[in-house]
C-alpha cells in the first residue's frame, strides 16, 4: 500500500487558507499555488540519493553533497496542475517537464485524454505528477496509467488538496505511488466536488469563471 503524507507545517496551512477563501482573487490564488507547491516539494524531495563531492571553498577543500541517482521530471495534469510548475521549478531547476491532458466528463466524472507529452528520457527520471485537487482519483489514476505504459516506474503524486475518495482510488488502482498532500478533506459532494475543498481549482486559478 502506498504512504499518503499530508504536510501540516503552519506556512502551508496558512496560504491553503487564504486560497479557500472564495474572495482571494486570481492573481493572489496563483502565487499561492505556486508558493505551496514550492514548499511540498521540498519535502516530497528529502529522501533524494546525494553523493560526496570535494569542493574547493576560498579557504580549503570541503566535503560537500550533492543530488546523485535518478533525475527529476515534473508532470501537470493540465490545465490546473500548471499552476504548480514553477513552484518544482523553482527548487529542482534542472527538472525536465511533460504535460498530461486530460478533462473530466461532467456526466460519468470520468478522465477522457487529449494530449499526453513525456521527456525523452522519463525511463531514468523520478516522475512528479502534479494536480491542486485529487477529487474522484479519476483523472490522477488515469494519468500515472499514461506515465507506466510509456515505461516509467518511479512515481509520485503531489496534491494540493484531497477527498478520501481519490486517496482510495489511487492506492487501489496504484499501490506502489505515494501520495503527498497538504490537506485532506472530508468528502466529495453530488457533483464530485472535494467539500470544504476551494471549488475549480482551474477555473480559479486562470480566471475562466
Amino acid at each position: 500500500m502506498s504512504k499518503v503524507v499530508v504536510f501540516d507545517h503552519p506556512l502551508i496551512q496558512h496560504k491553503l487558507s487564504i486560497m479557500r477563501d472564495k474572495n482571494t482573487g486570481v492573481k493572489e490564488f496563483r502565487e499561492l499555488l505556486e508558493e505551496i507547491a514550492m514548499l511540498m516539494v521540498y519535502e516530497v524531495t528529502r529522501d533524494l540519493e546525494t553523493c560526496e563531492v570535494d569542493v574547493e571553498t576560498p579557504i580549503c577543500t570541503a566535503k560537500c553533497h550533492r543530488l546523485a541517482g535518478h533525475k527529476l521530471a515534473v508532470v501537470p495534469i493540465l490545465r490546473a496542475g500548471l499552476g504548480m510548475v514553477d513552484g518544482v521549478l523553482n527548487m529542482v531547476p534542472a527538472a525536465k517537464v511533460g504535460h498530461i491532458g486530460l478533462y473530466r466528463d461532467p456526466e460519468t466524472l470520468k478522465p477522457v485524454e487529449y494530449y499526453c507529452k513525456l521527456p525523452a528520457d522519463s525511463t531514468e527520471r523520478e516522475i512528479l505528477v502534479v494536480d491542486p485537487m485529487l477529487a474522484t482519483g479519476g483523472s490522477a489514476s488515469a494519468a500515472i496509467q499514461f506515465i507506466k505504459n510509456r515505461g516509467c516506474n518511479r512515481i509520485r503524486l503531489i496534491n494540493l488538496i484531497a477527498a478520501p475518495e481519490g486517496v482510495e482510488r489511487m492506492q487501489k488502482d496504484h499501490p506502489d505511488v505515494d501520495i503527498y498532500i497538504a490537506a485532506l478533506d472530508d468528502h466529495l459532494n453530488e457533483h464530485g466536488y472535494i467539500v470544504p475543498g476551494l471549488g475549480d481549482a482551474g477555473d480559479r486559478l486562470f480566471g475562466t469563471k
